[in-house]
């Protein structure tokens, strides 16, 4: 069977996993679909996948499954609890795209490596917009032969994909040192802007100047222009999830007993903006709380 007559499901039709199950459908596989939100499930069928029904039936329909889900909780229910991807059916190979953490990479692989399952952990970094565009960064772990035979062509048809080692857990441990670099420069970029505009130095002016300097990260980048300098604060990635990953981040820390000072800074800042702006606040909201803490009025107008 060649990578082209594969029959794909995709658990998981989020702000992430829409756009990436869309992209498939795009590149011309045969796609099952399913979601919680019915809703969800409808939009990738008005673009031609079909409802698979359930999860089970996704194990039960497809050669290859991709997951992409909000917590490790939830990979681990959809891929080994009662209705399971895995209950009745046995794809070939399992790619779980969610941030879920080493540990769960570990787990799930030590459950379907012996059923002969070639298992993939594969997060993804590049917002809406990269999973939309196709230009998302994928970091993958897992066995290299079934991924330069299968895997490959399909995560080239989401984003941009690098194997990182078979080790299970490589590419979640590469996809959280990037969330701590990402959300590192989001609080540092807070605090010296913070500090700049206190100073009376005018905040779009010092985005330009850092962007051409040896300063430049993707929060000035990106992050300021698109929700910070204009005071919407929806770049579209949650405080919540970014405090979760940053969790994971810390607990992996620990257990390897590598100290992370300026992952703790980044922890009590998401903190201190979901108790701030509440349960739905984006990442960049970050840059409220470091205001408050300078004096400055963070809830101004741009």
């Amino acid at each position: 069977m060649t990578t082209s007559e594969l029959t794909i499901g995709f658990l998981g039709l989020g702000r992430m996993g829409a756009p990436m199950a869309a992209n498939l459908l795009k590149a011309g596989y045969t796609l099952y679909v399913h979601d919680v939100s019915p809703d969800a499930v409808a939009g990738l069928v008005r673009q031609g996948a079909q409802a698979a029904g359930s999860a089970s039936a996704l194990g039960r329909l497809c050669d290859v499954v991709f997951t992409s889900l909000p917590t490790p909780a939830i990979v681990r229910e959809a891929t080994l609890g009662p209705d399971s991807i895995f209950i009745r059916g046995k794809p070939k190979v399992f790619c779980d795209l969610s941030t879920s953490g080493p540990a769960m990479a570990k787990e799930l692989a030590e459950a379907l490596s012996p059923q002969g399952v070639a298992c993939f952990d594969a997060p993804v970094s590049g917002g809406i917009k990269g999973a939309t565009d196709g230009t998302i960064s994928i970091m993958v772990g897992g066995p290299e032969a079934e991924y330069d035979a299968v895997l490959r062509p399909l995560l080239e048809a989401i984003g941009k994909p690098t194997h990182m080692g078979e080790t299970p857990g490589a590419g979640q441990t590469m996809k959280l040192v990037n969330n701590l670099l990402g959300a590192v420069a989001i609080g540092v970029t807070a605090e010296g802007m913070a500090f700049g505009i206190k100073a009376g130095l005018d905040p779009a002016r010092m985005i330009d100047v850092l962007n051409k300097s040896t300063g430049i990260n993707s929060a000035t980048r990106d992050k300021w222009p698109r929700s910070v300098l204009p005071r919407t604060f929806d770049f579209g990635f949650a405080a919540a999830l970014s405090l979760k990953d940053t969790k994971l981040l810390m607990d992996e820390a620990e257990a390897a007993e590598v100290p992370l000072p300026l992952g703790r800074i980044v922890q009590d800042y998401l903190e201190r903006t979901l108790e701030r702006e509440g349960p739905d606040a984006d990442f960049t909201a970050i840059a409220k709380v470091v205001e408050e803490a300078a004096g400055l009025d963070p809830d101004r107008d741009a």
